[in-house]
């Protein structure tokens, strides 16, 4: 589907393409799938291992493989045809689920399976960032991508609140097992529903070869490489405030539903950004926003050095939440820097970049938080925060933008 250069791309814009629609719904089958997944594996491992660090483990085996399956297998996105690849991985990731269903497993096997589905998962999710542009393009390509953020957010609050419920009649492998029947109709849908396109190169060297050596191409490009690295520093520094959000609220007295509203807040305020930053801005605006909206992110989190209360505290993380709207911006800037021929491999290490690096910050902040108050590293991060993201700006003035390949919307 063509769009004019310029317009303001809708989600209905998007939705009206038949090949977005199968994507679209294969992603929430997935989120809900993953989300529920993780909760239904932390309550077995937990269960059977009586342990709150192997039940933790079950969300590091989730983030951490992303910085491996993105990087050493990311050369799969133009070496196997897209839809093979998209159906593929989900079909290994039901299987990979369906064998956590199997009685008397040792909780050492059951993460290993984990590990398994983690490796996919950046795979998986590489091959449909590289799908978007070819079924959409200009704004209607950002909408898109808005999209498929919006299912990410939800899925945080609603997969963690199907999990409980569905745990309250089922056991967790059975959990497991409707998971399994998830991703096969995920697979189904992605067979039936895309049109098949041939592997962009068949690639003469070995899989990790030949992803290690696009990878260094797409770092040498120095937009490129500025685009990524800020797209992946203001979200692992933003990250804080869910991380410290079970200790902040224990020390504030907030109890446990003050809790469940304070790690709402952020994904409500990003999803009112998107929202709002999609229908508002023109396309050329949101290049001008990104600074602006990504400053917004840690402004409000400096606040938290006061110890808020509740309602304080929510706000605060809804604005911050707003800010992750520069996100659209991004997206533009990434398709316009990033050469033709390294499109497919750089959205797909842009995907599992963010996802390793907001795993390592939560990962420190949680570390920090170990020698100083949740309020304090919370603060002490947002201004971090606001020191950097002056010194990687990016926009419509950016150095290298007369040099693009195409010409963001």
């Amino acid at each position: 589907m063509t769009h004019p250069t310029g317009a303001r791309g809708r989600y209905r814009d998007a939705l009206a393409v038949p090949e977005f629609r199968t994507l679209f719904l294969s992603h929430v089958l997935c989120m809900l799938g993953t989300m529920v997944t993780q909760f239904a594996l932390t309550v077995l491992v937990y269960r059977q291992s009586g342990s709150p660090l192997l039940a933790a483990l079950v969300f590091t085996v989730a983030f951490v493989p992303y910085l491996f399956g993105g990087v050493l297998l990311s050369a799969l996105v133009d070496r196997v045809a897209i839809r093979r690849l998209l159906v593929g991985c989900n079909l290994l990731t039901a299987a990979l689920a369906a064998a956590m269903t199997l009685p008397g497993l040792p909780v050492a096997v059951v993460l290993a399976l984990a590990l398994g589905m983690g490796l996919v998962a950046p795979v998986f999710a590489g091959a449909r960032a590289a799908m978007l542009p070819r079924v959409l393009d200009g704004d209607v390509y950002i909408a898109a991508r808005s999209l498929f953020r919006l299912v990410a957010q939800g899925a945080q609050v609603s997969g963690f609140a199907l999990g409980g419920l569905l745990l309250i009649a089922l056991t967790p492998r059975a959990a497991l097992m409707l998971n399994t029947g998830a991703f096969l109709l995920s697979a189904a849908l992605l067979a039936a529903g895309l049109t098949a396109r041939p592997a962009v190169s068949a690639g003469t060297r070995s899989l990790v070869s030949d992803s290690l050596t696009g990878l260094g191409r797409i770092f040498r490009q120095a937009r490129l490489r500025r685009v990524l690295v800020f797209g992946w520093a203001v979200p692992a520094l933003g990250v804080a405030p869910e991380a410290l959000a079970a200790p902040y609220a224990d020390l504030a007295g907030f109890g446990t539903a003050g809790l469940g509203l304070l790690m709402s807040a952020l994904p409500v305020g990003t999803v009112l950004g998107e929202l709002l930053c999609l229908w508002i801005p023109s396309p050329a605006r949101r290049l001008r926003l990104i600074t602006p909206l990504a400053l917004l992110v840690f402004l409000p989190q400096l606040l938290f050095g006061l110890r808020p209360g509740l309602p304080l505290a929510i706000t605060l993380l809804v604005l911050s939440g707003l800010g992750l709207a520069h996100h659209l911006g991004l997206d533009q800037l990434l398709m316009d820097a990033a050469p033709e021929e390294l499109l497919g491999r750089a959205l797909s290490i842009q995907t599992a970049g963010l996802m390793f690096w907001q795993g390592v910050g939560f990962a420190v902040a949680g570390a920090a938080a170990q020698f100083a108050s949740p309020s304090l590293v919370i603060t002490v991060t947002a201004a971090l925060g606001l020191l950097l993201v002056p010194l990687l700006r990016l926009g419509r003035d950016d150095p290298g933008n007369g040099d693009a390949r195409r010409t963001a919307p």
